[in-house]
């Protein structure tokens, strides 16, 4: 199976890559409020335009006397859709062992956050819940928070 790699904005302004099996999955799956932005949660996605990678030079062998490409080069890859689907497996067990490997302080999120922040407990990862005011107010104070998504939090899964 083919995969397409969509660039996709949530309403904040946050981009982020999704992948999908077709533009009907996405548009489907959007409709359906399942696409969330990683970062705040915001299930307002909008995909933006990219272009698809186009290999222009496909079966022209190098010109050997052009001049090499002006800056720096940067290593690339394309990995097989198998691998491209193997990676993006694997890269969503290790988030959601990373998450699993929290400590669950529930509703006291707000207050343990800041007990941790200011020194007045011991330095952990931390996860539970928060309102938005809540958040809003730890980001004020210089405490770094992000929403879990639902599809990486096992618990509300079940």
């Amino acid at each position: 199976m083919s995969l397409k790699v969509f660039d996709l904005q949530c309403q904040h302004g946050h981009v982020f890559e999704g992948w999908f099996g077709s533009l009907d999955n996405y548009e489907s799956q959007k409709a359906r409020g399942l696409i969330a932005c990683p970062i705040c949660d915001s299930r307002q996605i909008v995909k933006k335009i990219s272009a698809p990678r186009i290999n222009v030079n496909h079966g022209r062998a190098p010109d050997p006397g052009a001049a090499p490409a002006q800056g720096k080069a940067t290593a690339v890859a394309a990995p097989a859709s198998g691998q491209l689907a193997k990676l993006q497996a694997d890269l969503m067990r290790h988030i959601r062992q990373i998450v699993r490997d929290t400590d669950d302080v529930g509703a006291q999120f707000a207050y343990e956050a800041r007990r941790i922040h200011y020194g007045d407990a011991e330095e952990r990862a931390i996860r539970g819940t928060a309102t938005e005011q809540e958040r809003e107010s730890l980001a004020q104070e210089g405490i770094a928070v992000m929403p879990i998504p639902d599809f990486l939090d096992e618990d509300r899964l079940q």
